[in-house]
Protein backbone atom coordinates (compact mmCIF):
# COMPACT_ATOMS: atom_id res chain seq x y z
CA UNK A 1 0.00 0.00 0.00
CA UNK A 2 1.06 3.58 -0.55
CA UNK A 3 1.22 5.94 2.40
CA UNK A 4 -1.58 8.41 3.08
CA UNK A 5 0.77 11.24 2.12
CA UNK A 6 1.60 9.69 -1.28
CA UNK A 7 -2.08 8.92 -1.95
CA UNK A 8 -3.02 12.53 -1.09
CA UNK A 9 -0.26 13.84 -3.39
CA UNK A 10 -1.39 11.64 -6.30
CA UNK A 11 -5.02 12.67 -5.88
CA UNK A 12 -3.98 16.33 -5.77
CA UNK A 13 -2.23 15.99 -9.15
CA UNK A 14 -5.59 15.27 -10.76
CA UNK A 15 -6.16 19.05 -10.44
CA UNK A 16 -4.31 21.63 -12.53
CA UNK A 17 -3.59 24.01 -9.65
CA UNK A 18 -1.64 21.30 -7.84
CA UNK A 19 0.15 20.18 -11.02
CA UNK A 20 1.29 23.79 -11.40
CA UNK A 21 2.19 24.12 -7.71
CA UNK A 22 4.23 20.92 -7.61
CA UNK A 23 5.50 21.09 -11.22
CA UNK A 24 4.42 17.47 -11.60
CA UNK A 25 1.84 15.42 -13.48
CA UNK A 26 0.46 11.88 -13.66
CA UNK A 27 1.17 9.25 -16.29
CA UNK A 28 -1.25 6.32 -16.25
CA UNK A 29 -1.25 2.91 -17.91
CA UNK A 30 1.54 0.53 -18.83
CA UNK A 31 2.29 1.83 -22.34
CA UNK A 32 2.45 5.48 -21.29
CA UNK A 33 4.58 4.68 -18.23
CA UNK A 34 7.08 2.74 -20.35
CA UNK A 35 7.25 5.66 -22.81
CA UNK A 36 7.93 7.97 -19.86
CA UNK A 37 10.71 5.77 -18.47
CA UNK A 38 12.50 5.70 -21.83
CA UNK A 39 12.18 9.47 -22.35
CA UNK A 40 14.10 12.45 -21.06
CA UNK A 41 11.26 13.46 -18.72
CA UNK A 42 12.15 12.92 -15.08
CA UNK A 43 10.12 10.30 -13.19
CA UNK A 44 9.56 11.11 -9.52
CA UNK A 45 7.74 7.97 -8.34
CA UNK A 46 6.27 4.77 -9.74
CA UNK A 47 3.22 3.00 -8.34
CA UNK A 48 2.63 -0.39 -9.93
CA UNK A 49 1.28 -3.88 -9.52
CA UNK A 50 3.91 -6.46 -8.63
CA UNK A 51 3.34 -8.27 -11.94
CA UNK A 52 3.94 -5.14 -14.02
CA UNK A 53 6.94 -4.03 -11.96
CA UNK A 54 8.56 -7.42 -12.50
CA UNK A 55 7.87 -7.21 -16.24
CA UNK A 56 9.66 -3.86 -16.60
CA UNK A 57 12.35 -4.35 -13.94
CA UNK A 58 15.16 -3.86 -16.46
CA UNK A 59 13.69 -0.47 -17.51
CA UNK A 60 13.54 1.05 -14.02
CA UNK A 61 16.12 3.74 -13.20
CA UNK A 62 18.27 3.04 -10.17
CA UNK A 63 16.88 4.62 -7.02
CA UNK A 64 13.40 5.33 -8.42
CA UNK A 65 10.86 5.18 -5.55
CA UNK A 66 8.53 2.25 -6.25
CA UNK A 67 5.28 1.39 -4.46
CA UNK A 68 3.73 -2.03 -5.13
CA UNK A 69 -0.06 -2.05 -4.88
CA UNK A 70 -3.08 -4.14 -5.79
CA UNK A 71 -5.09 -3.47 -8.94
CA UNK A 72 -7.90 -2.12 -6.79
CA UNK A 73 -5.71 0.39 -5.01
CA UNK A 74 -4.06 1.43 -8.27
CA UNK A 75 -7.45 2.03 -9.89
CA UNK A 76 -8.57 4.13 -6.90
CA UNK A 77 -5.51 6.36 -7.37
CA UNK A 78 -5.99 6.60 -11.14
CA UNK A 79 -8.38 8.53 -13.37
CA UNK A 80 -8.81 5.40 -15.50
CA UNK A 81 -11.87 3.22 -14.97
CA UNK A 82 -9.48 0.29 -14.49
CA UNK A 83 -5.71 0.28 -14.16
CA UNK A 84 -3.93 -3.06 -13.72
CA UNK A 85 -0.40 -1.92 -14.59
CA UNK A 86 1.07 1.33 -13.30
CA UNK A 87 0.85 5.02 -12.52
CA UNK A 88 3.83 7.36 -12.39
CA UNK A 89 4.41 10.83 -11.04
CA UNK A 90 6.58 12.80 -13.48
CA UNK A 91 8.15 16.23 -13.41
CA UNK A 92 6.69 18.79 -15.79
CA UNK A 93 9.26 19.33 -18.57
CA UNK A 94 10.73 22.78 -19.03
CA UNK A 95 8.68 24.80 -21.49
CA UNK A 96 10.19 25.12 -24.94
CA UNK A 97 9.33 28.44 -26.64
CA UNK A 98 7.93 27.48 -30.03
CA UNK A 99 8.69 29.58 -33.09
CA UNK A 100 8.14 28.42 -36.67
CA UNK A 101 11.33 27.72 -38.59
CA UNK A 102 11.62 27.64 -42.39
CA UNK A 103 9.86 24.63 -43.93
CA UNK A 104 8.45 23.63 -40.56
CA UNK A 105 4.80 23.32 -39.55
CA UNK A 106 3.43 23.97 -36.08
CA UNK A 107 -0.04 22.99 -34.88
CA UNK A 108 -1.98 25.51 -32.78
CA UNK A 109 -5.16 24.78 -30.83
CA UNK A 110 -7.72 27.49 -30.15
CA UNK A 111 -10.11 26.83 -27.25
CA UNK A 112 -10.13 23.04 -27.68
CA UNK A 113 -11.49 22.10 -24.27
CA UNK A 114 -11.88 18.34 -24.47
CA UNK A 115 -8.75 16.67 -23.01
CA UNK A 116 -9.21 13.60 -25.21
CA UNK A 117 -9.16 15.77 -28.33
CA UNK A 118 -6.11 17.72 -27.16
CA UNK A 119 -4.28 14.46 -26.46
CA UNK A 120 -5.21 13.02 -29.86
CA UNK A 121 -4.04 16.22 -31.57
CA UNK A 122 -0.67 15.96 -29.79
CA UNK A 123 -0.48 12.37 -31.01
CA UNK A 124 -1.21 13.57 -34.57
CA UNK A 125 1.60 16.11 -34.29
CA UNK A 126 3.89 13.27 -33.32
CA UNK A 127 2.73 11.11 -36.27
CA UNK A 128 3.44 13.86 -38.79
CA UNK A 129 6.69 14.96 -37.14
CA UNK A 130 5.52 18.49 -36.38
CA UNK A 131 7.79 20.83 -34.44
CA UNK A 132 5.29 21.20 -31.61
CA UNK A 133 1.82 22.22 -30.49
CA UNK A 134 0.84 25.66 -29.20
CA UNK A 135 -2.33 25.60 -27.08
CA UNK A 136 -4.40 28.65 -26.23
CA UNK A 137 -4.69 29.34 -22.52
CA UNK A 138 -8.37 28.30 -22.78
CA UNK A 139 -7.56 24.79 -24.05
CA UNK A 140 -7.73 21.70 -21.88
CA UNK A 141 -4.55 21.34 -19.85
CA UNK A 142 -2.00 19.39 -21.92
CA UNK A 143 -0.79 17.72 -18.70
CA UNK A 144 -4.18 16.62 -17.37
CA UNK A 145 -4.33 12.84 -16.83
CA UNK A 146 -6.95 12.30 -19.56
CA UNK A 147 -4.92 14.38 -22.03
CA UNK A 148 -1.72 12.48 -21.30
CA UNK A 149 -3.49 9.11 -21.69
CA UNK A 150 -4.95 10.20 -25.06
CA UNK A 151 -1.49 11.06 -26.44
CA UNK A 152 -0.56 7.35 -26.22
CA UNK A 153 3.00 8.27 -25.25
CA UNK A 154 3.43 11.19 -27.65
CA UNK A 155 3.62 13.59 -24.68
CA UNK A 156 7.25 12.47 -24.35
CA UNK A 157 8.18 13.58 -27.89
CA UNK A 158 6.08 16.64 -28.80
CA UNK A 159 6.92 20.03 -27.25
CA UNK A 160 3.73 21.72 -26.02
CA UNK A 161 3.47 25.40 -25.16
CA UNK A 162 0.35 26.97 -23.61
CA UNK A 163 0.01 30.65 -24.34
CA UNK A 164 -2.38 33.51 -25.13
CA UNK A 165 -2.82 32.49 -28.77
CA UNK A 166 -3.68 35.86 -30.40
CA UNK A 167 -0.68 37.47 -28.68
CA UNK A 168 1.64 34.66 -29.82
CA UNK A 169 0.33 34.85 -33.38
CA UNK A 170 0.99 38.59 -33.34
CA UNK A 171 4.72 37.94 -32.79
CA UNK A 172 5.13 35.76 -35.89
CA UNK A 173 7.14 37.04 -38.87
CA UNK A 174 5.26 38.86 -41.62
CA UNK A 175 4.50 36.61 -44.55
CA UNK A 176 4.40 33.41 -42.52
CA UNK A 177 1.40 31.30 -43.60
CA UNK A 178 -1.24 30.93 -40.88
CA UNK A 179 -3.92 28.41 -41.85
CA UNK A 180 -7.22 27.74 -40.15
CA UNK A 181 -10.10 25.35 -40.67
CA UNK A 182 -13.21 27.19 -41.88
CA UNK A 183 -16.48 26.08 -43.49
CA UNK A 184 -16.16 28.94 -45.97
CA UNK A 185 -12.49 28.40 -46.77
CA UNK A 186 -10.72 27.06 -49.87
CA UNK A 187 -11.34 23.43 -50.80
CA UNK A 188 -8.27 21.70 -49.36
CA UNK A 189 -8.40 18.99 -52.04
CA UNK A 190 -7.75 21.59 -54.74
CA UNK A 191 -4.72 23.15 -53.09
CA UNK A 192 -1.03 22.28 -53.07
CA UNK A 193 0.08 22.92 -49.52
CA UNK A 194 3.60 22.91 -48.11
CA UNK A 195 4.26 22.02 -44.46
CA UNK A 196 5.40 25.48 -43.42
CA UNK A 197 3.82 27.96 -41.01
CA UNK A 198 1.02 27.35 -38.52
CA UNK A 199 -2.16 25.30 -38.80
CA UNK A 200 -4.81 26.37 -36.26
CA UNK A 201 -7.66 24.11 -35.20
CA UNK A 202 -10.58 25.56 -33.26
CA UNK A 203 -13.36 24.35 -31.05
CA UNK A 204 -15.60 21.74 -32.65
CA UNK A 205 -18.70 23.63 -31.52
CA UNK A 206 -17.70 27.23 -32.18
CA UNK A 207 -14.76 27.19 -34.59
CA UNK A 208 -11.96 29.71 -34.23
CA UNK A 209 -12.35 32.63 -31.85
CA UNK A 210 -12.57 36.04 -33.62
CA UNK A 211 -9.13 37.34 -32.47
CA UNK A 212 -7.46 34.17 -33.76
CA UNK A 213 -9.51 34.12 -36.96
CA UNK A 214 -8.30 37.66 -37.70
CA UNK A 215 -4.70 36.34 -37.84
CA UNK A 216 -5.33 33.82 -40.64
CA UNK A 217 -3.69 34.19 -44.02
CA UNK A 218 -5.66 31.30 -45.59
CA UNK A 219 -8.83 29.43 -44.64
CA UNK A 220 -9.09 25.72 -45.41
CA UNK A 221 -12.30 23.76 -45.95
CA UNK A 222 -12.79 19.98 -46.02
CA UNK A 223 -15.69 19.30 -48.41
CA UNK A 224 -18.25 16.75 -47.28
CA UNK A 225 -20.86 14.77 -49.19
CA UNK A 226 -23.25 13.71 -46.44
CA UNK A 227 -25.47 15.38 -43.89
CA UNK A 228 -23.19 15.53 -40.82
CA UNK A 229 -23.05 19.01 -39.37
CA UNK A 230 -19.36 18.89 -38.52
CA UNK A 231 -16.28 16.74 -38.06
CA UNK A 232 -14.48 16.00 -34.83
CA UNK A 233 -11.58 18.47 -34.46
CA UNK A 234 -8.94 15.72 -34.35
CA UNK A 235 -10.40 14.04 -37.46
CA UNK A 236 -10.39 17.40 -39.26
CA UNK A 237 -6.78 18.02 -38.26
CA UNK A 238 -5.75 14.59 -39.54
CA UNK A 239 -7.34 15.26 -42.95
CA UNK A 240 -5.74 18.69 -43.23
CA UNK A 241 -2.30 17.51 -42.10
CA UNK A 242 -2.41 14.70 -44.63
CA UNK A 243 -2.93 17.27 -47.36
CA UNK A 244 0.09 19.26 -46.15
CA UNK A 245 2.30 16.18 -46.36
CA UNK A 246 0.70 14.46 -49.35
CA UNK A 247 3.42 15.60 -51.75
CA UNK A 248 6.30 15.22 -49.30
Amino acid sequence: MVSKAVAKYVHALHLKKYRTRHAAFLVEGGKSVRELLSSGISTERLIATAEFAEKIAAELPAGLPLDLVSEGELTRLSSLSTNNTALAVARLPAETPLRPAPNQLLLALDDVRDPGNVGTLIRLADWYGLAGVVCSDTCADPWAPKTVVATMGSFTRVPVWQRNLPEWLGTLPDGLPVYGADLHGDNVHRLTLRPSGVLIMGSESHGLTPPVEACLTQRLHIPGRGQAESLNVAVSAAILLDNFFRNG
